[in-house]
């Protein structure tokens, strides 16, 4: 079902099923859409019993004749679109399979993919779903999780209330999330917020009051004195991981965080004033199994704002 060819411009693509949590991730989308000047794919993933009535009158019915199964949570989405009104292409999909296996297939190749943090039935307290958990470990794009009301922070209007945060490990991050971040404050001319935690070891002072364990000797640890010789450390690494970045896109405000402590509760913090946080996805596990990294999981279940977990190049899913 679609209303206008997305030809081959890379789409956004939305996955809906009717509840308020994907109506928010449509309308989200959708502005993302129109500012990027990208096309949008809203994407539904029929429920079993559908799929298997179609298939049953498919299979009763002759080749070219059998009835097409009507998707109501297309035609009612389909509505809420075009009394919004929309300045880009829109195409309607309605997919078979599990959610998780459909959704990454539908978004090979988009620029985004955007879901609600919860489907039908989810607890209001809880920000994200088993579904939206695991599209953040397979999706083959960036996926955008955009929280729901009861979750979501109220931003005042300027720059500063939509500024983009990044979780940056200058050692650690790959190219395509800091890329991404600096992207996604372009399109929406707003500050990047880089944001580096720093865990320091303990003091001298506080290794000798506990016990150690007999015939083990600590390795030397810096003193109190060192933290602010370290943070300077940090932000001159993150510096030169960012100047490359900052000379493509000179327009960005970019504003330098480096700072003692746990960087999820940073970026969490943060998320209650801002517009998007932007985090990184870890690679395959040697074993075989994706993962996904503690910072960027706790920033899915905690943050106020629409959460982006960015791949890196090399971890799209085997098929």
């Amino acid at each position: 079902m679609s209303d206008t060819s997305t030809a081959y411009e890379p789409a956004v693509v939305v996955g809906v099923d009717g509840s308020e949590h994907s109506l928010r991730a449509l309308e989200w989308a959708l502005s993302a859409a129109e500012g990027l000047g990208a096309p949008l794919v809203v994407a539904h993933v029929r429920s079993e019993a559908l799929q298997l009535g179609a298939a049953r009158i498919a299979s009763l019915g002759t080749a070219g004749t059998a009835p097409e199964l009507p998707d109501t949570v297309v035609q009612a989405v389909r509505t809420v679109v075009e009394e919004r009104g929309h300045r880009v292409p829109v195409r309607y999909e309605s997919l078979d399979g599990s959610v998780t296996d459909a959704l990454p297939a539908v978004a090979r190749g988009a620029r985004l993919l955007v879901t609600g943090s919860r489907g039908h039935g989810g607890f209001a307290s809880l920000l994200l779903g088993s579904t939206s958990r695991t599209l953040a470990m397979t999706a083959p794009c960036p996926l955008v999780v955009v929280p729901h009301e009861a979750r979501a922070a109220a931003l005042e209007d300027g720059a500063e209330a939509g500024r983009v945060l990044l979780g940056l490990h200058p050692e650690e991050t790959p190219d395509e999330v800091v890329g991404f971040a600096f992207e996604a404050a372009h399109h929406r001319g707003v500050p990047l917020e880089t944001v580096t935690a720093l865990r320091l070891p303990p003091s001298q002072a506080a290794l000798l009051a506990a016990p150690s364990p007999a015939l083990q000797v600590p390795p030397p640890l810096p003193l109190a004195d060192d933290t602010q010789d370290l943070l300077e450390e940090a932000g001159r690494e993150q510096e030169e991981r960012l100047r490359p970045f900052a000379a493509r896109w000179p327009g960005v405000e970019l504003v330098p965080v480096v700072v003692p402590g746990d960087a999820a509760g940073r970026l969490v913090e943060g998320s209650q004033d801002a517009g998007l946080v932007v985090v990184g996805r870890h690679h395959r596990h040697h074993l075989g199994s994706l993962l996904i990294g503690s910072v960027a999981h706790a920033v899915l279940h905690h943050a106020h704002c629409p959460v982006a977990v960015v791949p890196p190049a090399s971890a799209e899913p085997r098929t």
